[in-house]
Formats: structure tokens, C-alpha cells, sequence
């Protein structure tokens, strides 16, 4: 069988059928990292389906609206397709664009808006119960699996009175609607920052509740003197060495170091805490952590339940900042990869079984 390498482009190959409704690949998450499988799939001659509970890079849709990337655009590159943009670093509308060209150009086989419910393990591999957006239940078998889900979906609660009100969001798009009022950010880190700077640009009374004594040491490097010297001209306030304890319907309650409290007016809160994987849908498997919450994965990024891979940050619950697009793409590669030596050996490609 005539194979492509990840990086050799060639959309005009098919999507393999599955056998007896049987995929040798189940991808969970339709990602940059869930679309690199896909198309590693493909070069591979291997059956596949990208199941994906939002759109096509949900993630980066819920991005903030004119947030440009750390990287540049080569590293974002899957599939051996160009990525070319303007920028030197590109922004969220080019990566959308992108991503949606590269899906569209090689066919991927992507059914959105369904959400993986369950999976069970199967005779032949895996069983995955999932949920369209209109609420009809659907079951999807796979030889084998790959978590692909990110971890940008999944924001770290607080854990404190008034978080689930409506004046609270956990993620930050865009600042035309805070013009004139007084908003509070939770947070030092890259989101916390790009969001304060961008509220104070258009009109917004920013104040900002960190409970570190500064901003974090890996807030992007042209993004954290411009937001430490708005904070010392006194655009921007900062309470460190606090936190939100309650949040109120005008104001959020904060705790200092020493115990005291105080109240700080607020219309609208951004809880700007940090994400984790969700991997409930896989309860059940006893899927090895290590210490810090990372999955025990192979190097070729294999669970410790037989046939379930893991890329990206999905597998890195307590390494989430060393994990990105750039490297979470070679995850995919190389579990396809090994997915393929391991359908080939067992004669399991094609429709054999295991």
C-alpha cells in the first residue's frame, strides 16, 4: 500500500470507508491537533472520523477576536500545507481561515457540533456514545482512538459565591462592550494580560487581582513590560497578593494577604484562571495519570489502555504550558504512525479482525 508522509500534501486522495461501519480511527476533537491526525489518517489509507462538539478549531474561535498567536505561521502548518498570512505571527481570523481551508482541501471526514458522551471499551476496540447538537444519540466504533480535546474548553472553577452569574465569563473576546465601566480581571497570565490591555485601549476601568506578587514571568515578552508600565502610570490598577473570594452584582469582594477584605465596584468580571483537560468521557477505562495529572503515555503518545493515544495538551493536565499546536501536530503524527504498524501487524487494516 502506497503511503504519504504527514508533511507531503496530496488532497486529492480519498477518505478510506469504513468496514462494516467499523473506523480503524475515532479522533475526539476536530482541533489543529485533531485535524493533523485526520489527515495523517488519510496519507495512511486508514478509515477515520473527527468528532468534534463545536466548529471546526473551536478553541481558537474562542479566542479573543484580534489575538495574535506567539508563534508564526510555519509552526502552526499541519498537513504540509502553507500557512500564509501578513503577519509576521498571525492573528485568530487568519488561523480560522486556514484551518478551515486545509479541512475543506483535503476532505476530512468532520462531524461537528457532536459531543463524545462515553466510550467503552469493545471487542474490536472502542464504542463511543455520542450527541448531536439536536439531542439525537448516535454510537461510533473505532479500532482505535485518539484524545485530541485540548484543554481550552475546560476552565479551572474558583470554587467561590456568585462565579456562575451572568456579569462572569471565564473567556474574553473582544472590548467594545465595557467601554465606561469598571471591570475586574482574576489573573496574571497571557489571557489576563492581552484582556486588561486591550479593555484599558477601549475606554474600560480595568482592575486586575492577582494573587502572585506580579505579573507571570511567561505573559508573552512584548506583552508584559507594556502591561507592567500601564499598571505603574496608573491606567490600569492591580491588587497582588489577593484574591476574588465573592462576586456580587456590583461589586467582587477581595482578600488580601493578611486575611482583610475589601470590596471593589465591578460591572463585569473576567475569571481569567487557567484551563484543564476534561477526559470524563473516558471514565470508566482507568486511564493511567502520573503525579501531576499528566496521562502515562508511550512515545508514541499510547494511554496506558491498548489501542487509546493521546496529543496535545489533552494528555497534560499538569503541563498544559509546555504543550501547544506546534508540538501537539507531531503527537498526531506519530500516533497515526504507530497506529498503522499496529493495524498492519495485526492484519486488522481493511476490515480483519483484531
Amino acid at each position: 500500500m502506497t503511503t504519504f508522509s504527514a508533511t507531503e500534501p496530496n488532497p486529492d486522495l480519498p477518505n478510506p470507508e469504513p468496514q462494516g461501519g467499523l473506523y480503524d480511527v475515532a479522533i475526539v476533537g476536530g482541533g489543529p491537533v485533531g485535524l493533523a491526525a485526520a489527515i495523517a489518517c488519510k496519507r495512511h489509507g486508514l478509515s477515520y472520523v473527527v468528532l468534534e462538539k463545536g466548529c471546526v478549531v473551536n478553541a481558537i474561535f474562542d479566542y479573543p477576536t484580534d489575538m495574535t498567536f506567539f508563534t508564526t505561521a510555519p509552526e502552526l502548518e499541519i498537513g504540509g500545507h502553507p500557512f500564509v498570512s501578513p503577519f509576521d505571527k498571525p492573528k485568530r481570523v487568519d488561523a480560522l481561515q486556514y484551518y478551515r481551508k486545509v479541512t475543506q482541501a483535503e476532505g476530512l471526514n468532520v462531524r461537528q457540533y457532536t459531543r463524545v458522551e462515553k466510550v467503552h471499551a469493545a471487542p474490536a476496540g472502542f464504542t463511543l456514545q455520542v450527541e448531536a447538537q439536536d439531542g439525537r444519540q448516535d454510537v461510533v466504533e473505532a479500532r482505535r482512538m485518539i484524545v485530541a480535546t485540548g484543554y481550552y474548553d475546560s476552565p479551572v472553577q474558583m470554587g467561590i459565591p456568585g462565579e456562575d452569574s451572568e456579569n462572569v465569563s471565564h473567556y474574553y473576546t473582544e472590548a467594545h462592550p465595557f467601554f465606561g465601566l469598571n471591570v475586574t480581571i482574576i489573573g496574571a497570565g497571557n489571557s489576563a494580560a492581552d484582556a486588561a490591555l486591550d479593555l484599558m485601549n477601549a475606554g474600560a476601568n480595568v482592575t486586575m487581582v492577582v494573587r502572585g506578587e506580579g505579573i507571570r514571568n511567561t505573559v508573552k515578552y512584548w506583552v508584559k513590560p507594556n502591561l507592567e508600565n500601564r499598571i505603574k502610570e496608573g491606567r490600569i490598577a492591580a491588587h497582588f497578593r489577593s484574591q476574588v473570594v465573592e462576586i456580587l452584582p456590583d461589586a467582587v469582594r477581595v482578600q488580601r494577604e493578611d486575611g482583610t477584605t475589601f470590596l471593589l465596584p465591578t460591572h463585569f468580571t473576567f475569571a481569567m484562571t487557567g484551563y484543564l483537560p476534561d477526559l470524563d468521557f473516558l471514565e470508566g477505562l482507568n486511564v493511567a495519570e502520573q503525579a501531576d495529572g499528566c496521562l502515562v503515555l508511550s512515545e508514541h503518545h499510547e494511554s496506558t489502555v491498548p489501542g487509546l493515544f493521546v496529543a496535545g495538551s489533552a494528555g497534560y493536565a499538569g503541563r498544559t504550558n509546555q504543550v501547544f499546536i506546534e508540538n501537539g501536530r507531531i503527537h498526531a503524527e506519530h500516533a497515526v504512525s504507530e497506529i498503522a504498524r499496529q493495524l498492519a501487524s495485526a492484519g486488522a487494516r481493511g476490515g480483519a479482525a483484531l
